[in-house]
């Protein structure tokens, strides 16, 4: 199975990582966190905005809890519920300051997507940590062929950075442009270091996949940060 291609997965260092874009942000971070648990990293899981309590038991409401899983060789979800909702927002602060020193590796979701594959983030998106080394922009490749209105959250933001309509159909410079803009993908990146991740890739051909590497690289991304992942790959 494909491998996780990027240096930052096996330098060995401290990363505190926020996930941003569509396209199956939530999967990418929990396969990155389990390999990383599998290699015995002491991994930290949480969102900034919203995700959905997890019911495979990582979830843990303090740091007892949170050491009890690393000792497992588990990754720890941490968050405060919503019992309306089943979501998870912002752990408390004192909280996550406790467990920050003790992480190996922090992931966090900093935006969602509404299930879309492609997005542009809202005035108030993506809510990126402080003290994040890394942003990871996620988006589906089955964006490729449809509309903006159909693939895009908030596809009235998207249409404008595009300068088209909303029945559009997206193509490989379109979503290449979601993702290099500051506007979209890159917002409140700053100095951190970029990736990219281009999920459901085995939804292309072989010539759509090189065109949007094509792209991103002319652009200034560094062919080392971009990962053409597929829907079946099982490990990071």
């Amino acid at each position: 199975m494909a491998h996780c291609p990027f240096g930052f997965f096996t330098d060995g260092k401290k990363h505190t990582i926020c996930l941003v874009g569509g396209g199956g942000k939530t999967t990418v971070m929990y396969k990155l966190a389990a390999a990383w648990a599998a290699c015995g990293r002491r991994v930290l899981v949480l969102t900034s905005t919203h995700i959905l309590c997890p019911a495979d038991g990582s979830f843990a409401a303090d740091v007892p809890a949170v050491q009890n899983l690393w000792q497992q060789g588990r990754y720890a979800v941490i968050g405060t519920p919503e019992f309306a909702t089943g979501k998870l927002t912002l752990p408390p602060q004192d909280l996550y300051e406790a467990l920050q020193l003790q992480a190996d590796v922090i992931l966090c979701e900093a935006d969602g997507s509404r299930h879309h594959p492609c997005k542009v983030p809202a005035e108030y998106e993506p809510v990126i940590l402080p003290d994040s080394d890394i942003v990871l922009a996620v988006a589906g490749m089955d964006a490729l062929g449809h509309s903006l209105a159909q693939a895009c959250q908030r596809p009235q933001p998207a249409a404008a950075l595009l300068d088209c309509s909303l029945d559009s159909v997206i193509d490989e410079q379109m979503l290449a442009t979601l993702l290099l803009s500051e506007q979209g993908a890159r917002k409140n990146v700053g100095a951190r270091a970029y990736y990219i991740v281009l999920n459901k890739c085995d939804l292309l051909k072989a010539a759509q996949q090189e065109e949007m590497r094509r792209l991103l690289v002319s652009a200034g991304i560094d062919e080392r940060r971009i990962w053409l992942r597929e829907r079946g790959d099982s490990k990071c």
